[in-house]
């Protein structure tokens, strides 16, 4: 099996996996639980990244991660779009894309099966209790370290090699030459995603320094999450979101 043919299969077991939360959200009345859970992260990523945000060397790179990859947008058109390119995407992209589209599907199907479980555990507190206490009790319910160090692993990843990616001139010429193709082809929410992300990271220059900046503090909020005193980490994420 070759490589483009692996990714193809990644891609589409990765979606495969989101689509199926999607419809067991519906099914179990759990797709208002999984849209507040959405919102809060995506709030706490705003105010985590709030210095960032009004910089301009970093404001669009943070933007594509928050809207991108932590956003509390439906990816659903997007998703219908890798699926229907993944076997295809040696003739539609050029070579260089696959990686970064399996590290995107990885960290879309992640990001959806801990939402899914947090809003599971969400829904069965009691709603009379702060969002903060509510939120830290799901996460610690729902455990998966694991997963939560993978999603920040394959984050990183995707990252530098938007990085790597950006520096060759021919890649980022042939994104804009498909742009007209790929809008005809039904593949535009996916050709947005490839061409945000190349400007994001354009604009960026060396993103190191970025991205140990979202590790280090990722890396800090997972260890909160899961370890710190409960009244403290209900604190510290209460105070967060009230920057937002």
């Amino acid at each position: 099996m070759n490589a483009v043919t692996s990714a193809a299969d990644q891609i589409r077991m990765h979606l495969q996996r989101v689509a199926h939360l999607r419809e067991q959200a519906l099914d179990a009345g759990l797709a208002s639980a999984v849209h507040q859970v959405k919102q809060l992260q995506a709030r706490r990523f705003r105010a985590t990244y709030a210095d960032f945000l009004v910089q301009p060397r970093y404001a669009e790179a943070t933007r594509f991660f928050l809207d991108e990859l932590y956003g509390e947008h439906d990816f659903t058109e997007r998703d219908t779009q890798f699926g229907r390119i993944a076997g295809a995407i040696e003739r539609m992209f050029p070579d260089a894309v696959a990686e970064l589209a399996v590290d995107l599907a990885e960290t879309h199907a992640l990001t959806e099966t801990l939402d899914h479980q947090l809003a599971t555990h969400w829904l069965a507190q009691d709603s009379g209790c702060s969002e903060a206490e509510r939120y830290v009790r799901s996460w610690r319910l729902t455990g998966e370290r694991p997963l939560r160090d993978r999603q920040l692993s394959v984050v990183k990843h995707m990252g530098r090699e938007l990085q790597r990616l950006t520096r060759m001139r021919s890649l980022s010429i042939a994104l804009k030459l498909m742009r007209k193709p790929a809008q005809a082809a039904g593949l535009s929410s996916l050709q947005q995603f490839l061409e945000s992300g190349f400007s994001a990271f354009s604009s960026l220059g060396d993103a190191q320094a970025f991205l140990a900046t979202i590790n280090e503090r990722e890396h800090a909020w997972i260890d909160t999450l899961f370890d710190a005193a409960p009244d403290s980490c209900q604190r510290a994420l209460a105070d967060e979101l009230a920057r937002a």
